[in-house]
């Protein structure tokens, strides 16, 4: 199966050839306005890590230390097309670190660029994590996230997610993380 590079959650009116922001020589076919999800690449490693450290800026005092995807190293994430970006109108909006197992898919990371928070496109990267279980034809999402983000824990509960356990961070002692899992309906 051919791997996907982008993601769009609804069609919109197709740009004629040449009206592509992005190419200097016409569209490719990935832009139609919008949404859109794609594959990061290497030259996208600066804008990761920026919007990484804005989107958890928050939790640092919470925590007292910066979370755990503020600190990762995204360069072999996305040489394993495991970082996906969600660009609103070409502008870097949000992201997901997304890794394929054999009877899952990982969430490792949801952030959302502050300046496009409250507009609901988190939810739109767990939708695309279900759509990306599916088309790997794995039964469920997984995600995991620390005790002390209320707000992240009861929003993935309101969208399905159920709590399967709690366990001690390994990487950072005393903190807590909450493992989470959603069932993947086979219907597209």
């Amino acid at each position: 199966m051919a791997r996907r590079t982008a993601w769009t959650w609804q069609r919109q009116p197709r740009r004629r050839r040449g009206d592509c922001r992005r190419h200097e020589k016409g569209c490719r076919g990935c832009c139609r306005g919008g949404s859109i999800v794609r594959l990061a690449r290497p030259d996208d490693l600066t804008a990761i890590v920026a919007l990484t450290a804005e989107a958890y800026a928050p939790y640092t005092p919470i925590f007292g230390g910066p979370p755990v995807p503020v600190t990762e190293d995204y360069t072999p994430r996305i040489e394993r097309g495991e970082v996906w970006l969600l660009e609103e109108d070409t502008k870097l909006a949000g992201l997901i670190v997304l890794e394929r197992h054999s009877d899952h898919a990982m969430i490792f990371s949801v952030a959302v660029a502050p300046a496009f928070q409250g507009r609901k496109l988190g939810i739109k990267l767990l939708d695309f994590a279900e759509e990306q279980a599916r088309s790997w034809g794995v039964p469920e999402v997984r995600l995991y996230t620390n005790s002390r983000m209320e707000r992240n824990i009861a929003l993935y509960a309101a969208y399905g997610y159920r709590e399967t356990g709690r366990r001690a961070n390994p990487y950072r002692p005393g903190w807590t993380l909450v493992d989470m899992a959603k069932p993947v309906d086979r219907a597209a």
